[in-house]
């Protein structure tokens, strides 16, 4: 389409294979949005669009990503608040008509549904870091490191020392909003161990976070490029090898051969046709 629909901390530039969004760094605007710059959402990252009455005279233009498609919704896991959805454009109410146009031009274009096999949407580049209550995490793109702060790490921690986990030994993330009680990043270890995993504040694959310690629009970013990373290290599944065809020239002298054999009575009418049949299929 190449249009731009501007909203409220935000503006979507529609093209033919995806959405540029860009995000306004205005005083208001959302921390998050301001930290994620622009992201490109590729159309099949989409599954559908809705356009609904929002509140104080707007309306709200969103766009649904599918399951697994993008790795900053994946590491949310539903815990963001509405003002703060990457997927939301908020408009003044008397642009409901514009919007609504867009909206079925965009749902005319999308093809894809239900989740995906592998992320679409870039993760937030690295290399990124923050500080959380216990400690600072730094990631590289190669590792994850936690070293740990004498002001507020466990005895547990401070005996493990500081910690380096790379992407290769790392299965998951689990990141606990810093807006809830007891919020946390966690790595999940490849070996899948079975025991129950330690408190947060006990175990050094975790740091946990605090009053203006590991906040929404550092923590979330990093935990969606760990876990974008760890998705790409995952070996591909193997796609099986297509049969290798026979040389046309061999199955025409093949059938030839069968047709003297029918013709001189050694073969039946039913089994030429059938062997036949086979060896055309292995064309």
């Amino acid at each position: 389409m190449g249009d731009v629909l501007a909203g409220f901390h935000a503006a979507w530039e529609f093209e033919s294979d995806s959405v540029l969004i860009r995000y306004e760094r205005g005083i208001r605007t959302p921390k998050l949005f301001q930290a994620l710059g622009e992201r490109r959402i590729p159309l099949a990252a989409l599954q559908g669009v809705t356009l609904a009455p929002g509140k104080r005279g707007t309306v709200v233009l969103r766009a649904e990503p599918r399951t697994g498609a993008d790795p900053l919704i994946e590491a949310a896991a539903g815990q963001l608040k509405e003002s703060c959805d990457p997927y939301r454009l908020v408009l003044p109410a008397e642009r409901e008509t514009v919007a609504e146009y867009y909206a079925d031009e965009l749902r005319g274009l999308l093809t894809e549904s239900g989740p995906a096999d592998r992320h679409l949407v870039a993760a937030p580049p690295g290399p990124l870091q923050f500080k959380a209550y216990d400690g600072k995490a730094f990631f590289d793109g190669t590792s994850v490191r936690f070293r740990w702060f004498w002001t507020g790490a466990s005895s547990a921690k401070w005996k493990a020392g500081d910690q380096s986990f790379p992407v290769a030994d790392i299965n998951g993330v689990e990141w606990r909003s810093p807006e809830v009680l007891e919020g946390h990043l966690r790595l999940l270890p490849r070996d899948g161990a079975a025991e129950r995993p330690a408190p947060p504040d006990q175990d050094p694959a975790a740091v946990v976070f605090g009053l203006g310690y590991g906040p929404v629009h550092e923590s979330l970013p990093f935990a969606a490029a760990v876990l974008a990373a760890v998705r790409a290290k995952r070996p591909v599944p193997a796609v099986p090898a297509a049969p290798a065809r026979r040389d046309p020239a061999d199955i025409a002298e093949r059938i030839r051969h069968l047709g003297e054999l029918h013709r001189a009575g050694l073969v039946t009418d039913e089994e030429f046709t059938s062997k036949k049949a086979e060896l055309l299929a292995e064309l």
